[in-house]
C-alpha cells in the first residue's frame, strides 16, 4: 500500500490532532505518565538523539529539559509536522518514510518514538531495522504503543476503522513481545510496562473522545488519581498501551542503506 495516503491523512488532522495532543494537560498527562518511566535510571546528557514521527517536537524538549547538552533531530512522515517541529525545537528535521528503505545518514546516541511504530505496520521490519540504522550499539529506543494484548482491542480495532481520526488499513495495536522478537537480532529488550485508565482516554486522547479542550484542566485533577491509584495491577490486558526501554546491540544491519 502506498503510503502517501498516510502521509495525507496526518496533513489533514495536524492542525487538530496538535492542539489535543499537546496542550498543557496531555503535558502534564505525558510527564507523570509516559516521561517519568521512560526516562528513569537512564542519562541522556550530551546524547544525540533521533525524535521518530516527531511530529511538532513536544516530546524532544521533554528530553532537553530532563538532559543538559542533548542535541535532536526530529523526523517524520509529514512536511507540516517537519516544519512544526523546527519551529517549536530550533532543531533540525527531516521528512522521512520509516517503511520503506532509507538512507541513513547519522548514527545517533538514542531514539525516541512515541506513538509512531503502530503507524508503520505496512511495513514494521523494515521499519526496525531502519531504526536499528540509526541508533549506535549500546544506545537505548523508547517508546510508547497502543497494546495489541489489550482486552478490548478488538474494540479498538472496530474504532479504528470508522473514526475520521484513524487510517485503520495503515495502523494498528502492537504487540510488545511480538515486535521485540521481529527487532531482534538489533535490539534487546530492557523494561516493559503496561499503562493507561481514564486520563489516557479523556485527558492524552481528547481528540478521538471528543472532550472539550476548556475542559480537560477540569477533568485533569479528577481522573489523574484513579490512573495512579488503578496503575499497578500485573495484568497487561488491563491497559491499552505499553511503555518500552530496548538496548540496541552490536549486530549490523541488513536491510537499511548504509549509515555514512
Amino acid at each position: 500500500m502506498d503510503s502517501s495516503r498516510q502521509k495525507q491523512h496526518y496533513a489533514d488532522i495536524h492542525d487538530a490532532y496538535e492542539a489535543h495532543y499537546y496542550d498543557a494537560s496531555s503535558m502534564r498527562y505525558r510527564s507523570r505518565f509516559i516521561y517519568d518511566w521512560l526516562f528513569d535510571r537512564i542519562d541522556l546528557s550530551n546524547a544525540s538523539i533521533a525524535d521518530l514521527a516527531c511530529g511538532s517536537g513536544h516530546n524532544s524538549l521533554a528530553v532537553m529539559e530532563r538532559f543538559s547538552g542533548v542535541r535532536t533531530v526530529g523526523f517524520d512522515i509529514s512536511e507540516p509536522a517537519c516544519a512544526s517541529y523546527q519551529r517549536t525545537t530550533g532543531n533540525a528535521a527531516q521528512v522521512l518514510d520509516l517503511t520503506r528503505p532509507a538512507e541513513i545518514k547519522e548514527q545517533f546516541d538514542g531514539a525516541i518514538v512515541v506513538g509512531g511504530l503502530h503507524h508503520c505496520v505496512m511495513d514494521l521490519g523494515q521499519t526496525l531495522r531502519n531504526i536499528a540504522a540509526m541508533v549506535k550499539p549500546g544506545g537505548h529506543l523508547l517508546m510508547m504503543e497502543p497494546s495489541a494484548d489489550f482486552a478490548l482491542n478488538v474494540v479498538r480495532d472496530k474504532w479504528y476503522a470508522s473514526d475520521k481520526y484513524f487510517d485503520a488499513p495503515t495502523e494498528q495495536a502492537l504487540s510488545h513481545d511480538a515486535i521485540l522478537k521481529q527487532a531482534s537480532p538489533y535490539f534487546e529488550g530492557e523494561a516493559v510496562r503496561y499503562f493507561g485508565g481514564l486520563a489516557y482516554f479523556l485527558i492524552l486522547n481528547s481528540l478521538i473522545m471528543r472532550v472539550p479542550l476548556g475542559a480537560k484542566p477540569v477533568l485533569w485533577p479528577i481522573v489523574k488519581p484513579i490512573e495512579v491509584a488503578l496503575g499497578g495491577i500485573p495484568w497487561s490486558g488491563m491497559y491499552p498501551c505499553f511503555l518500552a526501554k530496548w538496548k540496541r546491540t552490536a549486530v549490523p544491519v541488513s536491510g537499511a542503506a548504509t549509515v555514512r
